[in-house]
C-alpha cells in the first residue's frame, strides 16, 4: 500500500533508491549547464511534440529526447540527429517502453 505523498510501495522504495543511486546525478549523466542551453535552444526551433504531432495534435515539447538512447556515450548524446521534441508524457511513455520501467538497471 501506498502511504501519503510516496509513489511506490515501502517495498519498491528501497529498490528506485538502489537504482537512482547506480544512475548517478543529472550532471553525472550529462545534463549540465551546456546541455540546458542546447536544449532551449533545440526546443525554440522544435516547439511541437513529434509524436502528438504525428497523431494529429498539437502539444508542446518540453523535452529533448535522445532517439536512441545514449546510455553514457557522449557522441551520441551529443548528436542532434538523435535528438526530437516531445511533450512530457510522451517522453515518459517511451522511457518506460525502453527500460521497462524503473529498476531495470540497463
Amino acid at each position: 500500500m501506498v502511504a501519503g505523498n510516496e509513489r511506490y510501495c515501502e517495498a519498491h522504495q528501497e529498490q528506485v533508491r538502489s537504482y537512482d543511486q547506480q544512475r548517478g546525478t543529472a550532471a553525472e549523466r550529462g545534463y549540465d549547464s551546456k546541455w540546458r542551453k542546447a536544449r532551449e535552444g533545440y526546443l525554440r526551433k522544435h516547439p511541437l511534440c513529434t509524436y502528438c504531432f504525428q497523431r494529429g495534435y498539437l502539444a508542446a515539447a518540453t523535452v529533448v529526447d535522445h532517439i536512441i538512447p545514449h546510455r553514457g556515450d557522449k557522441q551520441l548524446f551529443w548528436d542532434r540527429d538523435n535528438w526530437q521534441p516531445l511533450c512530457k508524457q510522451c517522453h515518459d511513455t517511451k522511457t518506460a517502453k525502453e527500460d521497462g520501467g524503473f529498476g531495470n538497471g540497463s
